[in-house]
C-alpha cells in the first residue's frame, strides 16, 4: 500500500445542467478553481456515454477494457470520484458510477462524453498538502495514482 497525507481543503457545491460532458466539466470546472486533489460526489441523472464495465479477463499481462455504450434513455446515477492530476499537472477525474432506469442497473467507471440528463448535484472536496498524481504504468498502459 501507498499513502500520502493531505489535509481538508475547499468545499464546492456545484449543479450540472442538461446535456453537461462528465467528466469533461469536472476536470475543467477543477482547472478553473485550481483544484489538484479532490473527491467527488454525485448524483443525479445521466444518459448518452460509454462506460468501462470490467476487463476481458484477469490477464494482467494485456488488460482489455470492456465498454457498454448507455443510450439516450434518462438514468439515475450515484457516482463517486477523484481528482488527481496527471504526469502533466492536468486535473484528470476518475468517476465510477451506478445507473439505473426501471429494473437495469450499470455500473462502471464513466468514460469521457457522458451526458447529464436534466441536471446533477456535485460536491468536490479538495484535498490540500499532497503531491498525488497519475503516473502511467508501462506494463498495464493504465494511469495509477502515485500518492
Amino acid at each position: 500500500m501507498l499513502y500520502s497525507e493531505g489535509k481538508p481543503g475547499r468545499v464546492f457545491v456545484i449543479r450540472l445542467e442538461d446535456g453537461d460532458l462528465l467528466p469533461d466539466c469536472l476536470e475543467e470546472f477543477a482547472v478553473e478553481q485550481k483544484i489538484k486533489v479532490g473527491l467527488i460526489h454525485l448524483v443525479g441523472g445521466l444518459k448518452e456515454g460509454r462506460l468501462v464495465v470490467g476487463p476481458e479477463s484477469s490477464d494482467l499481462d494485456q488488460i482489455n477494457p470492456l465498454y457498454k455504450e448507455t443510450d439516450d434513455r434518462p438514468k439515475e446515477t450515484l457516482s463517486l470520484g477523484i481528482i488527481i492530476p496527471d504526469q502533466n499537472g492536468i486535473p484528470r477525474a476518475h468517476l465510477h458510477g451506478a445507473l439505473g432506469r426501471e429494473n437495469e442497473t450499470l455500473v462502471g467507471c464513466l468514460r469521457p462524453g457522458i451526458k447529464t440528463w436534466l441536471m446533477g448535484e456535485v460536491i468536490i472536496q479538495e484535498i490540500t498538502g499532497t503531491a498525488s498524481e497519475r503516473i502511467l504504468d508501462q506494463k498495464s498502459q493504465l494511469s495509477f495514482l502515485k500518492p
